[in-house]
């Protein structure tokens, strides 16, 4: 451990192109806070059902899936900075086509303008990932990712404060407490201006991406050469599907990200069920990231003296048993349990990436990178399975009880059962590769 400390996380020759990576983390942080709220948004707005309002992270989450591999595949022939350039113009494309979208009122146009931003995401992650634990000793890579991903709680935080204050706050059909009742004049106009609101986030967003892309455009980043060659892709993925850490890294991934997710998703509808509005969830929200920034900071700090497999499995254990708490205790109690697990969740990401990646050569983490983002694919799938568990009774969130509690309880089934396979791939690490 003593040789862990003498080596620097991040080089001083690195420090400037490092900053520029580590703002890309608080970028889809950003949008993925945006996001979330928009679920209960569209909901109310569309008069969707739970289920379908879960298309929102279906498309957001499912362009990740769909196009990790190919920017991957992309970067082994260009470079990083390449990746995230093209990135970002597919992710300022995406949160601008909002702006035709509420013209259309078309439901199906604003998943489309979200899966062609996360399209940019999957290039911004494939790179920044890697980039990040390439940038400095081997031995502090995992280190150097918890702190390059430290940056994402800011953007998160932020992402939330715009969607409370400028979208939530404004939306007429969170003031009206049956907006089906209205006649349809009535709600033409509501729905009108409440898509107008929705829209104008992004649209900012995508101005601001557009500075960023420029930033990169005319900045030098450092890139790394593999003197070997680049070897046949075919053979990369032999590799990686006889590395036992990595395959189960990627499905653990799969699981940490649908568990995120749901967690932050469905805070919402859990307010719900027990009486408390919109504007006021946010605030219980903004308590997660805040726990979720301090745990990262707590998580990485910890790396130094606890190895990760370790790390990873205390925190995963904690994490399922306030999923439990939030199950079994109604009310406002119920609803703290649920905040509390943002903290305890906050070190998995990273810290399952560094993980995974942590044995590969530089061209195999390229591809290795590409799974592990595609692994995202959790966001969108679970989400969904959860949003068909609480409309089980119809499209309440409470309108009936499975198994001795309402149905949005027994829901948080799914992230629980995530974090305890979480729980044993850290043990699995610590014991076998540790």
């Amino acid at each position: 451990m003593s040789d862990i400390k003498k080596v620097p996380v991040v080089e001083k020759k690195m420090l400037i192109p490092f900053i520029l990576v580590t703002s890309l983390f608080a970028l889809w942080g950003f949008a993925n806070a945006v996001t979330d709220p928009m679920v209960q948004a569209f909901k109310k707005v569309l008069e969707l059902s739970n289920s379908q309002a879960a298309w929102v992270q279906m498309a957001f989450y499912g362009g990740y899936f769909c196009m990790a591999l190919p920017a991957a595949i992309f970067m082994r022939k260009y470079s990083y900075k390449v990746g995230i350039l093209i990135g970002l113009a597919l992710y300022a494309t995406g949160a601008l086509l909002f702006y035709p979208a509420a013209i259309t009122e078309k439901f199906w146009f604003f998943c489309l303008g979200l899966y062609i931003l996360t399209f940019g995401l999957a290039f911004l992650e494939t790179a920044a990932n890697p980039y990040a634990l390439a940038m400095g000793a081997k031995e502090t890579a995992t280190q150097r990712l918890n702190l390059a991903q430290a940056f994402n709680p800011l953007g998160l935080i932020v992402g939330l404060v715009v969607a409370q204050q400028f979208v939530l706050k404004n939306l007429q059909s969170d003031d009206i407490a049956d907006f089906s009742v209205l006649d349809e004049a009535s709600k033409l106009l509501v729905r009108t201006s409440d898509l107008m609101v929705i829209r104008n986030p992004y649209v900012i967003l995508g101005l601001v991406i557009t500075g960023v892309f420029v930033l990169f455009l005319v900045s030098k980043m450092p890139q790394s050469k593999d003197e070997g060659g680049i070897p046949k892709i075919g053979e990369t993925f032999s590799v990686l599907a006889k590395n036992r850490k990595y395959v189960l890294g990627v499905l653990a991934q799969i699981l940490y990200v649908g568990g995120q997710i749901m967690c932050w998703t469905y805070i919402y509808q859990y307010a719900e069920a027990i009486g408390v509005d919109s504007v006021t969830a946010g605030y219980y929200q903004m308590a997660a990231f805040i726990l979720f920034t301090i745990g990262r900071a707590v998580g990485t700090y910890m790396l130094r003296f606890i190895s990760s497999g370790k790390l990873l499995m205390s925190f995963a254990l904690l994490a399922g048993l306030c999923v439990l708490g939030t199950i079994i205790i109604k009310g406002t109690i119920g609803l703290y349990f649920l905040v509390m697990i943002s903290f305890f969740m906050s070190l998995m990401f990273p810290t399952i990436y560094g993980i995974a990646l942590g044995d590969l050569t530089e061209e195999e983490s390229k591809i290795g990178s590409a799974g592990l983002v595609m692994a995202i694919v959790g966001g969108a799938l679970l989400p969904k399975l959860q949003g068909d568990i609480i409309d089980i009774g119809g499209h309440g969130v409470a309108d009936t009880t499975i198994l001795g509690v309402s149905e949005i309880n027994f829901s948080f089934i799914l992230p629980f059962i995530c974090f305890c396979f979480i729980a044993w791939y850290g043990n699995h690490v610590y014991k076998k590769h540790e």
